[in-house]
């Protein structure tokens, strides 16, 4: 299966979405901040990150323009999942590359059908 990077300050949140990953068969990578999600995405190069976004440091919307935005990485799928539900959260998330958009508290079949839109959707290759 995939090969996930979940960017999420929230241990619990960490736990919940990579145990519904894991029942599926994908692969989980864990980063605590936008910063170090940045990093790990570039070193390990999986096929879709869960991001949040409100973290400290470097947030969501700016991790996903970083990874969106460099050629080494703008063919790996972003998927924002979060709390935030404002339309205008979710258009500044497709605006800095997201393929997807979650609103926690995250159901398991949309989580699963999100990572498989993800995977399905073309690459900015």
């Amino acid at each position: 299966m995939a090969r996930i990077l979940i960017v999420d300050d929230s241990p619990t949140e960490m736990y919940k979405l990579s145990g519904m990953l894991e029942k599926h068969g994908h692969e989980v990578l864990k980063a605590e901040n936008g910063a170090d999600g940045v990093a790990l995405a570039r070193q390990e190069k999986p096929d879709v990150v869960l991001m949040d976004i409100v973290m400290p440091g470097l947030n969501g919307f700016q991790a996903t323009r970083q990874l969106t935005k460099d050629p080494e990485t703008r063919h790996i799928a972003v998927v924002v999942v979060t709390t935030k539900d404002q339309e205008t959260d979710m258009v500044w998330a497709a605006r800095q590359g997201a393929k997807g958009y979650l609103t926690k508290p995250i159901e398991e079949a949309a989580l699963i059908k999100a990572v498989t839109d993800a995977l399905s959707a073309p690459s900015a290759e």
